[in-house]
């Protein structure tokens, strides 16, 4: 079962300004079953069939689910679902875009396999050949946290307000809570009850509280929800460190800087041995 026997793969994400304008291809985490399927096999054309699904989908709605029916006895059946983050409009493309990305990713890292989960920053595509739909799942994929904020009372209270109202708030399975210059999100899958959802994101809260209580950010990614916090505009999740954007461009100079030195150096020693050879050609001449 794609539940408990998955390879999970994990990359760092950076914050670049706030969450709504964060690069929703912004790679997260991803995870395959260990079962495989061999190739021409109906579950293959199934699990097609459901991919393609998500992406024709996703220009009209922003979450669905499916259940591709398999030949009775064959076990070919593949239940999938897709969800973009509740800032994306269907109609500006923005979900589509993000769950074709999706989709092409998932495609790529679980070649054959026969259930995945790919989260994007700005989307989420899973699929198995176990059904999930409607099930609760509270499994922690990924738990990060920032750099220790140390005795910064501001900064503590402005994480509780925020932390505090995406806890408290009715607005659904998606909500954002904005205090000063933090800003947190969170956001349950669309085929758990209210109930379940609510449940769901207490679980995820609790643990971004506990877990990283003083930390300048922190992000916590259940199976079937998350919330997360950081400051906007300013912070970068990359690597696990507090940061600015603009560090991270100070770096790229350099390093172009080096490169250029590089090759103006390397240019230079070629233009000098060829002198010195031809030098000692005429030096021979003579």
């Amino acid at each position: 079962m794609f539940a408990t026997k998955i390879v999970l793969f994990i990359a760092v994400v950076s914050l670049l300004g706030t969450f709504s304008s964060a690069a929703v291809d912004t790679f997260i985490y991803g995870g395959c079953s260990q079962a495989k399927y061999f190739p021409g096999s109906p579950y293959e054309s199934n699990v097609n069939s459901l991919l393609t699904s998500f992406v024709s989908s996703a220009s009209l709605y922003t979450y669905n689910n499916f259940t591709v029916n398999g030949i009775s006895g064959d076990s070919s059946f593949v239940y999938g679902l897709y969800q973009c983050r509740g800032d994306l409009s269907s109609g500006s493309g923005d979900c589509a875009r993000c769950v074709a990305r999706a989709v092409s990713r998932l495609g790529s890292l679980c070649a054959m396999a026969c259930g995945g989960a790919l989260q994007l920053e700005g989307c989420f595509v899973k699929y198995d050949n176990t059904t999930f739909l409607g099930v609760e799942d509270k499994t922690v994929v990924v738990r990060r946290c920032g750099p220790p904020v140390g005795y910064n009372s501001d900064e503590l209270t402005r994480r509780d307000s925020v932390v505090g109202y995406l806890a408290a708030s009715s607005g659904g399975s998606y909500r954002v809570g904005v205090s000063g210059n933090l800003q947190g999100v969170a956001q349950c899958t669309g085929d758990l009850s209210a109930t379940e959802c609510q449940d769901c994101l207490m679980e995820a809260i609790g643990r971004l509280r506990s877990d990283c209580g003083g930390a300048a950010w922190g992000d916590v990614y259940l199976a079937k929800c998350y919330a997360l916090y950081s400051a906007r505009g300013g912070h970068s999740r990359a690597n696990g460190y507090g940061g600015s954007r603009n560090n991270d461009d100070d770096e790229i100079e350099k390093t172009l800087a080096i490169i250029v030195g590089l090759i103006a150096g390397v240019t230079l020693l070629v233009v000098f041995l060829s002198f010195m050879a031809k030098s000692c050609e005429r030096g021979k001449g003579k």
